[in-house]
């Protein structure tokens, strides 16, 4: 028993604690521990395979993809919300699944964070692949490295004051269906929260995360600098300054935007009408989105896993990672 302890104390050190500290120091640094790139890449590969078809909803691959991240999820150590991590839900082209799972908090009462990507790209029509990389397979590869960060933290004894509800949407080109029935859950009271057994109301949820095509370098900010990160959100709710504090770290340095390029209507098409995040806003929740841009590439065949910037969508991750720490 006393090896093991040893065993234990030794992991706790080498791993949970940066290596210059004097004394236990529990610093997001420690999450770039389970960061890796390569796991990015396999996942975006793993999801823009002919296996999963592109992942049109309703269909066979789109059904493998939940199946897949529900794996994912319970490795990972996630809590089923009502007793299950996948929800089903009919749409015009057949059953569709969010995928959803949490890692508790320690506020009472529970105050949660949603943490979320689509999952679902356009399949395969008329005879033709759509892998669907960016959109929006980095997206759900940034998810489940986000989540392996934050459950890492919580074995090096990090307290988180708001529970994370990591939710994979499905139908997001069916008008944003899977978001619109984890608004129905939700307002419905059908989540229920594993620890404490109440239903997650709409009034606990103080931000909602929602992240969209992560990996290109396609559609800079600024001509020649692939180091962009866009975040959309509403001034006083975003957490700009937090996100801003994170980035003057070193080795960050990204150029970090606010708006769609510039345009107020792009701003409010991506922001309030044709992304996940629409219904919440709708509803009076506040709500972020964290992406890359619209590239030439989107929507068409040529959206493959190396037209991607792996080293980039790992230090956007990162970056997303300092500020959801201050976030929670």
């Amino acid at each position: 028993m006393t090896k093991i302890r040893n065993y234990f104390i030794i992991f706790f050190l080498t791993v949970c604690v940066p290596a210059a500290a004097q004394r236990y120091t529990i610093s997001p640094i420690n999450a770039d521990q389970v960061l890796n790139q390569d796991n990015i890449r396999s996942n975006v590969e793993y999801l823009c395979s002919e296996e999963l078809g592109g992942r049109a909803t309703g269909t066979d691959g789109g059904r493998k993809t939940a199946a897949w991240l529900e794996g994912n999820f319970r490795v990972l150590g996630l809590k089923p919300l009502g007793g299950a991590w996948m929800h089903g839900f009919n749409t015009n082209d057949g059953l569709a699944r969010n995928v959803i799972g949490l890692i508790p908090g320690s506020a009472t009462p529970s105050r949660y964070v949603v943490l979320m990507a689509h999952f679902d790209n356009l399949g395969t029509l008329n005879g033709r692949f759509y892998p669907g990389a960016d959109s929006n397979a980095s997206g759900v590869a940034a998810l489940l490295q986000l989540t392996e960060m934050v459950t890492h933290m919580n074995t090096c004894r990090k307290i988180y004051r708001h529970g994370l509800i990591v939710v994979a949407l499905d139908a997001k080109d069916k008008n944003q269906a899977g978001a619109e029935e984890l608004w129905r859950q939700i307002s419905a009271g059908k989540l229920l929260d594993p620890v404490s057994g109440q239903p997650v109301s709409a009034s606990q949820i103080d931000l909602v995360v929602n992240l969209d095509q992560l990996g290109s370098v396609q559609a800079p900010l600024t001509e020649g600098n692939g180091r962009y990160l866009m975040m959309l959100s509403e001034d006083a709710t975003g957490r700009r300054s937090s996100l801003e504090s994170a980035n003057r770290e070193p080795g960050f340095g990204f150029e970090l935007g606010y708006d769609y390029y510039g345009s107020k209507d792009f701003t409010r098409l991506f922001y309030r009408r044709i992304s996940d995040q629409r219904v919440f806003l709708e509803h009076g929740i506040s709500a972020v989105m964290f992406t890359s841009g619209i590239t030439l590439l989107n929507n068409k065949p040529e959206d493959k896993p190396d037209s991607l910037d792996y080293e980039i969508l790992k230090d956007r991750i990162r970056l997303i990672f300092r500020w959801l720490d201050k976030v929670l």
